[in-house]
């Protein structure tokens, strides 16, 4: 700790240091007092949320005996995630209280800056500390009285002043180029998924609309709903049969993170859904329109799928099973599948709404292997451009990190 630094309890830098209030649901009321909850509270942000705005009345306040916060105030948020972010209130043109599961700090103005806590509040070391004192068995919390222990440094207030100046101006700087990364990052994929929209709308010669109802292009195989499905003592570590969930298909392909395996008995009990090379999968349930290829490449030789999903086994004479994987996740098909989804808890998509989807696709299986080996040439490129802004984004993170450790470490 640099010379002159002071550890002190956080309580102890307070003149208000107390938890919101206690409002039910029946207290709330359409105006009045405005009621800042956990979720107005960010990572050294205020979120507004004024949409979701609740209320209570001037009888109510009066009643619960509510504590009134101001511009200014410190909020600390006792639920993650994670657990002791924090916020300054601004001026939100409102009276305001404030829930249960909210600390108001209030700071000794001769003695500690807002500003300082709530930088210090995004410190890896402030959060572990925090952490460490957390307890519950199904969501993690912190108790006013542990929360009041955590040891905050505090500097003389001119190296307060000092240290916020140079972190808001880092941080303002760092906000730009994270805005930038992330713009560019939204194009990389834009820019394929437009190649892709283009390839399938700027049609030549010889391409006819069919329906995925054709059976002359391709046929659709339903998972296995049966009475033999797998219930959880049917999955083991053992890799026979690969069980795919809706987790292992993104919107781009497989995706064996996590992996659930069956039985060869149990392999061998199940009727439908088991996938042969070649076979394109989309997701039908949940997150709708994820889809995965079966490909040689994929190093699993006996797969099948949960009920969540379909199988296209295409007729490889007139629909290349590559060609109609690039279709799938083309806007072209896309957009079909936003408008036609069921379902607002549940979405959906039918076989029997499916069926109707319309698709072009060249007569030629020449032109469509052209296609694909076009979208072969340009993806890798638009993938490196999305690979060097993630690492631009993971880059200027940990940037953040180090200036924060820095800074409260007494090395900035």
């Amino acid at each position: 700790m640099k010379t002159g630094w002071k550890i002190r309890p956080l309580a102890e830098l307070c003149e208000v240091f107390a938890d919101g209030d206690w409002v039910e649901s029946k207290d709330q009321s359409s105006e009045g007092i405005r009621l800042i909850q956990t979720g107005n509270v960010g990572e050294g942000f205020f979120k507004d949320r004024a949409e979701k705005a609740r209320y209570i009345s001037e009888a109510t306040f009066k009643r619960l005996r509510c504590t009134e916060i101001v511009e200014g105030d410190c909020l600390v948020s006792r639920l993650p995630d994670p657990v002791g972010r924090s916020c300054i209130l601004p001026d939100t043109g409102e009276r305001m209280i404030t829930a249960v599961d909210c600390t108001i700090l209030r700071f000794k103005p001769n003695l500690f800056l807002p500003a300082f806590f709530n930088l210090y509040s995004q410190s890896r070391d402030y959060l572990v500390t925090v952490a460490n004192e957390c307890t519950g068995a199904t969501r993690n919390r912190i108790s006013r009285s542990s929360f009041g222990r955590t040891p905050i440094p505090v500097p003389p207030l001119p190296e307060q002043h000092r240290i916020v100046s140079v972190l808001d101006e880092a941080f303002a700087s760092l906000a730009t180029a994270q805005a930038n990364a992330e713009k560019n990052l939204k194009n990389a994929r834009a820019l394929f998924e437009s190649h892709l929209q283009s390839v399938f709308t700027q049609r030549g010669e010889g391409w006819v609309e069919k329906s995925l109802g054709d059976n002359s292009l391709l046929e659709i195989v339903d998972g296995d709903r049966g009475t033999n499905y797998p219930n959880a003592d049917d999955f083991r570590n053992e890799e026979h049969c690969l069980f795919l969930n809706t987790k292992n298909v993104r919107h781009d392909g497989f995706e064996f993170d996590s992996t659930m395996f069956v039985s060869a008995e149990k392999d061998r009990q199940l009727r439908k859904g088991k996938l042969k090379r070649g076979d394109v999968v989309m997701t039908t349930r949940g997150t709708i329109g994820n889809i995965g290829y079966y490909s040689e490449d994929v190093p699993y030789e006996h797969v099948r799928i949960n009920s969540g999903m379909l199988i296209f086994r295409t007729n490889k004479k007139t629909l290349l099973p590559e060609y109609f994987f690039e279709l799938l996740r083309s806007p072209l098909v896309k957009d079909q599948i936003r408008t036609q989804t069921t379902g607002a808890a549940q979405p959906q998509l039918p076989i029997k709404t499916l069926v109707n989807f319309k698709i072009p696709v060249p007569k030629n299986i020449e032109d469509q292997k052209a296609i694909v080996e076009k979208l072969k040439t340009f993806e890798p490129e638009t993938q490196r451009l999305e690979t060097l802004y993630q690492q631009k984004l993971a880059a200027l993170s940990a940037l953040k990190k180090s200036l924060l450790h820095q800074a409260f470490s007494g090395q900035l």
